[in-house]
């Protein structure tokens, strides 16, 4: 061990001492910034630490964007199956669309990840957000295409919303404009999506089966066998509620199991409890199958039989739909709702990411290469709109990697590779059941809610928007509804409030008014810091403070942390992440100081 130990030794001296080590700030490699503590080989497997903390996107993502049928076309009658259930037709295409979506997930996130650390050179991964897919399956799209748009303009939504981030991204205001949403509706969001997740784990179509719609309830318990179901309203007779094995099985297997071992911080915890129940249902003599002797699932297992093997992208590739006539308003909506998501989403975790791996100027706020950063997760977001899969966005398991002491961009770009050769294990992917991610999207909902400790309850300015917006994503199932009600009616309240106490001289206001979290619409510099050395006729990346190196210690900051302050490795991703974006927590520190 100690000759390996001193060969692994000289190989990180030597690659720090190349032009490689100098691009990437390897410690030892002379560059001015130079990053204490990292090491190729650590950089390495802090990759493939992030990459099993990521990796359940693959399949979960695959299997929720293929609940909205993708371009698949529906030809029963709508009068006797609304929902296309019975249509084997259709069911052998949608299982040729998940296929698709799971080479396009990996595919995505390989483009991305490895772009992200080669120019950025930040251990961010990246891929599709859980939530925004949720969003787009079932509430833009629609479960089976019964939504608002078709599949072909939704992810035309999803390619001009690449764009316009790129512009803004370009032009220093993304930020900025994160910057102008009040903090509560921040923080009820992350919980929102949280819940609605949660709902999602807990249906037949993409989770446990847990509850279905009801008509003389909202929801109700659920958990028969599939077969039992009423056809018309989907509810489960009352002699085989609870009674589905695999309902069971997900619930110790995939969420008990993956519980303990998170508990314990066991690395790549969620995806064992993903395999686990896999490989349970995989046999085709259980009762718990996933491959019944049906059209269906023969189809399935004949795919599953080839364990490696490259699927091409047949049904989703490049079907954007640019005549959107019929579709204005609810086009324009989707729009403005993944721009405003993907902007809390992305830019506050790009930002608890590098503060976790000591990357934050404290001076100004801002992370290391974050321009460069928001303009690779525009460009994928673009791209991916290309591939047919929702918005691409940062994720928190990044954190994963950074606690085995990722620094640099190698991290990344060594997790990209992973996904890339992920793509040729589809048929793997593409056989693991809704219940083995069931449990899974219920424990990131549990993750995403801890954020409503956070929210400022003591005064109802900003408490009772804050619940309007949570309980609207869960209850109406939209995330839109949600942001637009908590929206409206967070500016509703406190314009009035303001109305009055000018109207009285300030004699009238509120109780708890002293507690309202400030907002002010003084948002610093709209001018990005680039443009400014430009004109100065200095490089872009040009800044006149004084160069310092970045320590080896981390500062993990507002982000999920274990006992003894380390990033949990496997926290499971959150869009409309609670982070406090970078002007905010240069007040807060500056408040505490």
């Amino acid at each position: 061990m100690g000759k390996v130990g001193d060969w692994v030794d000289l190989f990180n001296r030597k690659v720090a001492a190349s032009k490689v080590g100098y691009w990437f700030k390897l410690d030892g490699s002379g560059h001015p910034k130079e990053r204490k503590g990292s090491y190729f080989f650590t950089e390495m497997r802090a990759g493939l630490a992030t990459f099993f903390a990521m990796s359940y996107i693959i399949a979960v993502n695959g299997s929720i964007v293929a609940d909205s049928g993708g371009t698949c076309v529906c030809t029963a009658d709508p009068a006797v199956d609304r929902w296309c259930l019975k249509d084997p037709t259709y069911a052998i295409c949608k299982a040729e669309v998940k296929r698709d979506l799971i080479t396009a997930t990996a595919a995505i996130a390989a483009f991305a990840t490895f772009f992200m650390g080669l120019l950025a050179n930040l251990p961010i991964g990246l891929a599709p957000g859980m939530g925004l897919n949720a969003y787009f399956s079932y509430t833009v799209v629609g479960y089976h295409g019964q939504g608002l748009v078709p599949y072909q303009v939704a992810v035309t939504a999803i390619f001009v919303e690449g764009w316009v981030f790129f512009g803004l991204a370009l032009l220093g205001m993304r930020q900025w404009l994160a910057r102008a949403i009040p903090r509560s509706i921040k923080l009820a969001t992350s919980v929102g999506i949280g819940f609605f997740l949660t709902l999602i784990g807990m249906t037949y179509s993409e989770g446990i089966g847990l509850a279905v719609g009801s008509t003389t309830v909202p929801i109700e318990l659920a958990g028969c066998h599939p077969d039992s179901r009423d056809p018309v309203t989907g509810a489960c007779p009352s002699g085989d509620k609870m009674r589905n094995p695999t309902m069971w099985i997900g619930i110790f297997c995939g969420g008990v199991l993956t519980t303990m071992l998170l508990m314990y911080r066991v690395k790549g915890a969620i995806i064992a409890g993903i395999i686990l129940v896999s490989v349970i249902s995989w046999p085709r003599t259980t009762e718990v199958t996933y491959f019944p002797y049906n059209d269906v699932g023969n189809d399935a297992f004949n795919f599953f039989k080839k364990v490696v093997d490259f699927h091409q992208i047949k049904h989703v590739l490049n079907v954007q739909q640019w005549d959107i006539s019929g579709h204005g308003g609810q086009f324009g909506l989707a729009l403005i709702t993944f721009l405003y998501v993907d902007i809390l989403d992305t830019t506050g975790t790009m930002y608890a990411m590098a503060r976790y791996a000591s990357l934050v100027d404290e001076e100004t706020g801002d992370f290391e290469g974050s321009t460069i950063a928001y303009m690779v997760d525009s460009v994928s977001i673009a791209i991916g709109a290309i591939f047919g899969t929702p918005p691409v966005t940062a994720f928190v398991e990044s954190g994963a990697g950074i606690g085995e002491g990722g620094k640099t961009g190698l991290t990344a770009m060594s997790t990209g590779f992973c996904f890339f050769i992920a793509i040729f294990f589809a048929p793997i992917f593409a056989s693991i059941p809704p219940w083995a991610t069931g449990c899974v999207l219920i424990l990131v909902g549990s993750m995403m809610v801890r954020a409503v400790t956070d929210i400022n309850w003591k005064y109802m300015g900003d408490a009772i928007p804050a619940f309007v917006c949570i309980a609207l994503m869960a209850f109406t199932y939209s995330i839109a509804n949600g942001l637009i009600g908590g929206i409206c009616m967070y500016m509703l309240m406190n314009t009035l409030v303001w109305v009055i106490e000018k109207a009285s001289g300030g004699r009238i206001v509120p109780q708890n008014k002293e507690f309202k979290d400030p907002w002010t619409p003084n948002f610093g510099s709209i001018i990005p810091t680039w443009m400014i050395c430009v004109a100065k006729g200095k490089a872009p990346w040009h800044k006149d403070e004084p160069v310092r190196s970045i320590e080896g210690t981390t500062e993990p900051g507002p982000v999920l942390v274990g006992e003894k302050g380390e990033m949990d490795s496997s926290s499971g991703s959150r869009p409309g992440s609670t982070t406090e974006l970078p002007a905010e927590a240069v007040n807060e520190k500056s408040a505490h100081h």
